[in-house]
């Protein structure tokens, strides 16, 4: 087979080379330019040894050209996050099997100067991008990692056939078709590029790309989304903050995804995106999106959380019951995905082992770690995380259910638990962002805990802040650096 996401890329190429492919704050890239790019990318290719290479470069035209050069050229592409320093780095691209790791400007390379192997800065000079490559549906053509926000990146290899399945459903159902403009703000590393980028350019639409440079800026977010006009917009809760004014009416699809949204921002969707369907996305790394909700104005502006909703087409779920009394009625989801990985790439065989398990049906499901339980009506709702499990006084308590209590207040915006030990003593901490406006005081806060949570999940101390929580390249808050 070949790659279809590079066969409708180049179809977009041959019928329609005027046609826009990408929207960056300096221009545009056609689809004919950016097929010239990847072209000039794979002619250096060639000249490199077989086998795997990592990408280390920043969103970019220049980027996705390459890596669309390495799909084409049937090799492996490694994308690992490039904020990670260069120990890490090293041993993510020496797991990966990667000799090769390619930067597309000089800057990176000098960043790295004892990893970057070659330079492709690309140029649109070479011979258009050729017919891919055969492959299997069993080869690799990306390898993601997690987000590392509560350890080492594990990596997460991406088969052909996982890629061609994933961006066929999402290009179906989000019509990422020629005439749409599709936001990407995420780094290229993440799982999010699946639809925002490489789904978008299977289907023949256009990619709007956030600058990494300026992505915390709200006012460059604002300018760049209404100037590019997009039409479906996907992302973690941190970009609806920076869309915090203004209205959007071109906006179709409004995809919620990465974190739990409080009800607070969420109620400020149907202003925004007047013409939008809403949707909460459910999914991990590993599995790709599982899992969906549409939602409408009322239910975005309703207190608590939204349902995850039904799995998507060809995922089945199971749900492990767990005899631990403090967690009745929630059991762990299990999932088995068309778009899932094989397994982690690692020296560790326990690793996978015990988040890749055989069920019932002798299939392969991924162990989320998350747990969930069903309402009353049968809805599935997101309670927390297997392994933030901690014991506060001998009563066993989850920092994740803390969080998502305290973001239910009107005046929090942001909700981060840490556990510290005193002694023997586990103390739990709260760290919330407030609204500017308000007037919001611990106080408050405690009373507002007690009345929905177990004194021992009460946290000890919690702390007011104003600014926003720092973040991982993914847009997740970086819990490590919080509890630092």
């Amino acid at each position: 087979m070949t790659s279809d996401l590079l066969s409708g890329f180049i179809a977009r190429t041959k019928n329609d080379p005027a046609a826009p492919a990408l929207l960056t704050r300096t221009g545009t890239v056609a689809y004919g330019e950016l097929a010239a790019l990847a072209g000039h990318a794979q002619a250096e290719l060639t000249t490199l040894p077989p086998g795997p290479v990592a990408v280390l470069a920043q969103k970019s035209p220049q980027a996705i050209a390459l890596v669309l050069a390495c799909l084409a050229a049937g090799r492996p592409v490694l994308l690992p996050p490039i904020d990670l320093g260069p120990v890490a780095l090293r041993e993510l691209c020496e797991r990966a099997g990667c000799a090769q790791i390619l930067a597309t400007d000089a800057e990176q390379a000098e960043e790295h100067p004892d990893l970057v192997t070659r330079v492709i800065t690309g140029g649109t000079d070479g011979p258009p991008l050729p017919q891919p490559a055969p492959v299997t549906a069993a080869h690799t053509a990306f390898v993601l990692t997690t987000s590392g926000s509560t350890g080492t990146p594990k990596l997460v290899p991406l088969s052909s056939g996982a890629v061609t399945r994933f961006t066929g459903w999402a290009g179906d159902a989000f019509g990422l078709g020629p005439g749409e403009v599709v936001l990407n703000y995420a780094p290229l590393n993440f799982d999010l590029c699946l639809l925002d980028i490489w789904a978008t350019l299977r289907h023949g639409g256009c990619a709007a790309l956030v600058d990494p440079g300026v992505a915390a800026n709200p006012r460059h977010v604002r300018d760049f989304f209404a100037a590019s006009q997009v039409t479906v917009v996907q992302g973690v809760p941190m970009l609806y903050q920076l869309l915090d004014e203004g209205a959007f009416p071109r906006v179709r699809h409004v995809i919620v995804t990465g974190d739990h949204a409080p009800a607070s921002l969420r109620a400020t969707l149907p202003k925004r995106f007047p013409n939008a369907r809403y949707y909460n996305v459910y999914g991990c790394t590993e599995t790709n999106d599982s899992f969906w909700h549409e939602f409408d104005a009322a239910e975005a502006a309703a207190p608590g959380p939204l349902p995850i909703g039904e799995p998507l087409p060809g995922v089945v779920a199971v749900y492990e019951h767990s005899a631990d009394p403090q967690r009745a009625g929630a059991a762990e989801l299990l999932v088995r995905t068309p778009f899932q990985t094989s397994g982690y790439l690692t020296s560790d065989p326990g690793t996978a082992a015990a988040r890749f398990v055989t069920g019932a049906d002798g299939r392969t499901y991924f162990r989320t770690g998350d747990l969930v339980r069903r309402d009353p009506d049968g809805r599935l709702f997101l309670v927390g995380r297997d392994d933030f499990q901690l014991k506060v006084r001998g009563v066993r308590v989850n920092p994740e259910q803390i969080e998502r209590v305290l973001l239910e207040h009107d005046d929090v915006v942001e909700a981060v638990v840490v556990p510290a030990r005193d002694g023997d003593e586990v103390r739990l901490t709260a760290f919330v962002r407030r609204a500017h406006t308000s007037g919001l005081s611990g106080l408050r806060l405690r009373a507002h805990c007690a009345t929905r949570l177990p004194r021992a999940a009460i946290p000890s101390a919690i702390r007011l802040v104003e600014h926003p929580f720092p973040r991982t390249s993914t847009g997740k808050v970086d819990r490590k650096r919080i509890a630092a």
